[in-house]
């Protein structure tokens, strides 16, 4: 692998790393950079690439959310020389997880759209769609959270989500089928809608992510295989360098997120959708 393809895994790293988790679509960013800055490996390998390095952003929000998403807990009896500690099941991660998979269950649709779409939407066409739909969710998000600014949310913790709402939530994440959605961004407007806290909303999509990227990278992983094609060393290469990008940009990302979710609205997230996606079609328009 040479210097300049070094370079370029090295960049999609970063933008994987920051926006998987930001509402800004990380599908329709790698994209776009692909397009003027394509990687010098086959199209099935650059699929694979794309998906791969994801798991390394799924790493770095499991490391952020260990305390909260484990399903055991250590607890400590006893005192000085007759402490004891033991091993028990974390009843609120279970209930957590429970949720988490229920709003799992409509991504088997995403996954029928997301196939029937790559047939249809290629090339010059599918960066048009990334700029439409950059632009449409942008204007969503400042819709949302204008109704929303003078409503006290119903649901203000993780732990208050019930298993409706999450099937829901889910729901919303089918949408995310189309490039340049933002699979963070749509099920954070769902469950905005829903009356969920940003906070909540936040952390549930990042808990959501889990079990759905993992599925989808699974997949790509399987059938990059089943096709026969192999990976050499550069591959391996740029497999392990993406990822690992993505996982430390990641740590900072969920962070930024949480962060900022506390004290701002999505709007300026929105704002930037709406000024990335006429740029984009400016730019194909141009060129």
């Amino acid at each position: 692998m040479d210097f300049i393809e070094f370079i370029k895994i090295f960049f999609i790293g970063i933008i994987e790393g920051i926006t998987e988790w930001l509402p800004v679509s990380s599908t329709g960013h790698i994209m776009i950079f692909e397009r003027f800055f394509p990687l010098n490996f086959s199209d099935d390998f650059v699929n694979l690439f794309e998906y791969f390095i994801q798991l390394g952003a799924i790493l770095a929000v499991v490391v952020c959310f260990w305390k909260r998403i484990t399903p055991f807990k250590t607890q400590i009896k006893g005192e000085g020389k007759i402490e004891r500690r033991r091993l028990s099941l974390n009843k609120e991660a279970l209930s957590l997880w429970g949720k988490v998979l229920v709003a799992c269950i409509p991504a088997l649709l995403a996954f029928l759209i997301d196939k029937l779409l790559e047939k249809y939407i290629t090339g010059k066409s599918e960066v048009i769609v990334v700029a439409i739909a950059l632009i449409f969710y942008g204007v969503v998000f400042i819709v949302v959270e204008t109704l929303n600014k003078d409503k006290s949310p119903k649901i203000t913790e993780i732990s208050e989500i019930g298993y409706k709402t999450a099937f829901l939530i889910g729901l919303f994440q089918v949408l995310a089928a189309v490039p340049g959605t933002s699979r963070s961004g749509i099920t954070i407007i769902g469950a905005l809608l829903l009356g969920v806290s940003r906070v909540a909303a936040a952390e549930f999509t990042f808990l959501l992510a889990i079990p759905t990227m993992i599925g989808a990278s699974g997949y790509k992983i399987l059938n990059y295989f089943l096709k026969g094609n192999g990976i050499d060393a550069p591959m391996f290469s740029a497999l392990l360098f993406g990822s690992l990008i993505a996982f430390v940009v990641s740590l900072f990302s969920v962070k930024f997120l949480m962060g900022f979710v506390k004290k701002h609205d999505f709007k300026p997230f929105g704002i930037y959708r709406i000024l990335l996606g006429v740029a984009v079609i400016a730019i194909c328009v141009l060129f």
